[in-house]
């Protein structure tokens, strides 16, 4: 379990992370999400003893991770996939972390094949691709086979095997009751991935809920209803003091509707009907209308007037650190 308290950190004048106060619970993945900038990798650095909080704490299993012996059989982690020595092979480059934590040898050759590098072993590293090199800090982090994992942007480089097998092993991970915290920009696999969401943004905590939770509370659900007789389908709904917007494509949308009412009423009236579907919006949705008012960088749609040029915006302007 990873336990973060009233965490802070500022950078001169600037807040990366502000007052963040949240709980990374055992048996499932956890979705760790932000815009560019949100504070999501300061976070992850400080939990790993890398960067020191400004104010609060981070508990690892009831205690800092500083305090951790033998860290990597508590809490593996993967935060840059070519941080690894080039000159070194896969092989070197697990034995070395290995050694260095009481890990035994044997396990090294388990988590090459687990990951799929057996046949590179004794590659180097610096001819890996960024596929290869997720693969090799994916390694890294189950090495000591420990309890919590923290992955930042896994699937980054991987080809669709790759991110078929990363998601299986994340979710096969929670399931045997460990703790699995990952950060990602992809939505798409987030949803596929994650049952549960922290979401931050400048360095402020969001969102901390289940994923089904949070596409219902940060998006619109609503009923669609399409039929060949359109004017008698608005006749029938209004008549049923039920409010439907017209659709662009010939169809009503009822908010928050039920479908078996409404399946039922155009029943009673012997109404054909083309379509009667719920429609919820998706995670990557929910995410950009929670998150609009925390991006930094906001991109000019084409056509559009050009921003002032920085210097405009005063002599003391500065670009925030991303994170």
């Amino acid at each position: 379990m990873i336990e973060i308290e009233g965490l802070s950190k500022t950078y001169g004048d600037t807040p990366a992370v502000d007052g963040l106060s949240f709980t990374v619970r055992p048996g499932v993945v956890t979705g760790f999400l932000g815009p560019n900038g949100a504070g999501k990798s300061t976070t992850m650095r400080i939990v790993l003893g890398l960067d020191h909080p400004t104010s609060g704490r981070v508990r690892i299993d009831g205690q800092p991770y500083e305090r951790l012996t033998d860290p990597l059989r508590h809490v593996g982690a993967l935060l840059d996939a070519k941080a690894v020595h080039g000159g070194r092979s896969a092989f070197h480059h697990l034995l070395c972390l290995a050694q260095s934590n009481g890990v035994p040898r044997s396990r090294v050759h388990e988590v090459l094949d687990l990951v799929g590098l057996g046949s590179v072993a004794r590659k180097r590293s610096k001819g890996f691709s960024l596929g290869m090199s997720q693969r090799l800090g994916i390694a890294a982090a189950m090495l000591g086979d420990p309890s919590i994992l923290m992955f930042d942007e896994p699937v980054n480089g991987l080809d669709p095997e790759g991110i078929h097998w990363i998601r299986n092993l994340m979710r096969d991970l929670a399931g045997q009751g460990r703790t699995v915290f990952v950060s990602s920009h992809l939505m798409s696999e987030m949803a596929l991935t994650a049952d549960h969401l922290v979401v931050i943004g400048q360095g402020r905590l969001l969102a901390d809920t289940s994923m089904s939770d949070f596409i219902t509370q940060h998006s619109r659900s609503y009923v669609r209803l399409r039929s060949p007789e359109y004017q008698r389908l608005s006749d029938v709904l209004a008549a049923g003091g039920i409010t439907a917007v017209p659709g662009s494509d010939g169809s009503f949308e009822v908010d928050d509707g039920d479908p078996v009412r409404l399946g039922q009423l155009m029943a009673d009236h012997r109404l054909v009907l083309h379509e009667l579907s719920r429609q919820q919006a998706s995670l990557e949705e929910a995410f950009m209308r929670l998150t609009a008012g925390a991006v930094e960088y906001h991109a000019h749609p084409a056509g559009a007037d050009e921003p002032a040029p920085a210097a405009a915006w005063g002599a003391d302007w500065r670009p925030r650190k991303e994170s």
